[in-house]
């Protein structure tokens, strides 16, 4: 950044622009507030049904019970039982944050079978409209991709727009393990995308990273989690200017680390409005949480990194044309998500993004931004490049180089 670019007269029209924008938000999208769960959608059946279920005559824990509780529970079980809860509440034990790796994929997998019969049918109900049966149709066609052999889905709820994660990788003998926390629109239907977006959705950002965790670090085994398993906002409206879907996310996401199997070191990359989640987040994250990497990001709810509350390193990065250096770094009455992460006083270790284009090009193979995060990944620090802008990126880190 140039001296003219932290002058107090572009402080103050940045400010302005906020405002502005606040205004445009409120007259053209008006406030938005998440639904709350019709009563028959399919999870809510399946919770009000396990609430009444019992095991070897006892009842079933509570389904948002801590999870280390339901870890717990389930260690007492044995394996008949475990799987036999499986198949009859696949919708409540494939997304318990407790339950054995293993058996939430089992789950899922029935889960996902009943998810695609449901569509199906939908696709030939007359009481639709054409718009509501072609929704159906590419629900049942993503349901029917996520079932393919080998997928490994960690969470699944078809309710509204969808949630889902998936693994990349062996988690539970995984020595690093990498989830990534992606931001706005994403859904079971923009889970994952074709050519030319397939790194700009999740499932193909965690693919790419995985695999250039493993060419970065062959002789590591390392896992990486595409977590859309948060509601996010629809689109640049007031979700995305407010902080409480991140809120919400940041309590799953920590659900969700606090119970991964295993002791090996989390790393975190969060993009966009995923960073906004992690920097909620960051205060009660694990300790085995030892890096998070933002990209793109609007803003993390602090203004330095030392109000993260973490022990994890911070790590930042932005491309030279990502639109998302144009929002206005600034938090007014709850809207905005505060400090630009990729500002030197922030506190974040800057990295180079050399290679990405654009808000959504951080994950596409032979980028730098790609190897960046790869390196972070399996703890290969050494090979970081930094961003010429940082001035601490090396602390603490030996051999890094500079771009």
């Amino acid at each position: 950044m140039t001296s003219f670019d932290s002058s107090p007269t572009l402080t103050a029209w940045r400010a302005l622009l906020a405002v502005a924008v606040v205004f445009v938000m409120l007259a053209t999208t008006g406030w938005t507030a998440v639904r709350h769960p019709h009563s028959d959608e399919p999870r809510t059946v399946a919770l009000a049904s396990w609430a009444r279920g019992h095991v070897a005559g006892r009842a079933l824990p509570d389904a948002d019970a801590p999870p280390h509780r339901l870890a717990q529970f389930f260690a007492t079980l044995s394996a008949v039982q475990r799987t036999g809860l499986a198949d009859k509440y696949p919708l409540v034990v494939g997304n318990l944050n407790g339950a054995p790796v293993t058996l939430r994929y089992h789950a899922n997998r029935l889960a996902l079978a009943q998810a695609r019969k449901v569509e199906r049918q939908r696709m030939h109900d007359a009481r639709l409209s054409p718009d509501g049966r072609a929704e159906a149709l590419r629900r049942m066609n993503r349901f029917q991709a996520m079932l393919a052999e080998g997928r490994h889905i960690l969470a699944f709820d078809p309710s509204g727009k969808g949630r889902a994660a998936e693994v990349f990788g062996d988690l539970d003998r995984a020595e690093r393990v990498s989830v990534i926390v992606p931001g706005v629109d994403t859904n079971l239907l923009t889970l994952e995308r074709s050519a030319p977006k397939v790194n700009a959705a999740p499932v193909g950002m965690a693919k790419s990273l995985y695999a250039a965790e493993r060419a970065a670090r062959p002789g590591i085994r390392t896992a990486v989690i595409a977590w859309a398993d948060y509601t996010t906002p629809a689109g640049i409206g007031m979700d995305a200017a407010l902080g409480n879907l991140a809120e919400r996310g940041a309590v799953r996401l920590n659900a969700l680390v606090g119970t991964l199997p295993g002791d090996a070191p989390i790393s975190l990359f969060c993009h966009s409005y995923g960073s906004v989640l992690c920097g909620v987040a960051a205060h009660e994250l694990p300790s085995r949480v030892s890096d998070i990497a933002v990209a793109g990001s609007p803003g993390m709810r602090v203004e330095n990194a030392g109000q993260l509350h973490t022990g994890a390193r911070v790590w930042a990065m932005r491309d030279h044309d990502d639109w998302i250096e144009d929002v206005p770094n600034l938090e007014l009455g709850g809207l905005g998500h505060g400090a630009d992460p990729v500002e030197p006083g922030f506190g974040a270790r800057i990295v180079s993004a050399g290679g990405a284009v654009g808000h959504s090009g951080y994950f596409e193979p032979g980028t730098e931004s790609l190897s960046n995060f790869a390196s972070i990944g399996v703890g290969a620090y050494s090979s970081v490049s930094c961003a010429n802008s940082d001035s601490a990126c090396h602390d603490g880190v030996t051999g890094s180089q500079r771009i």
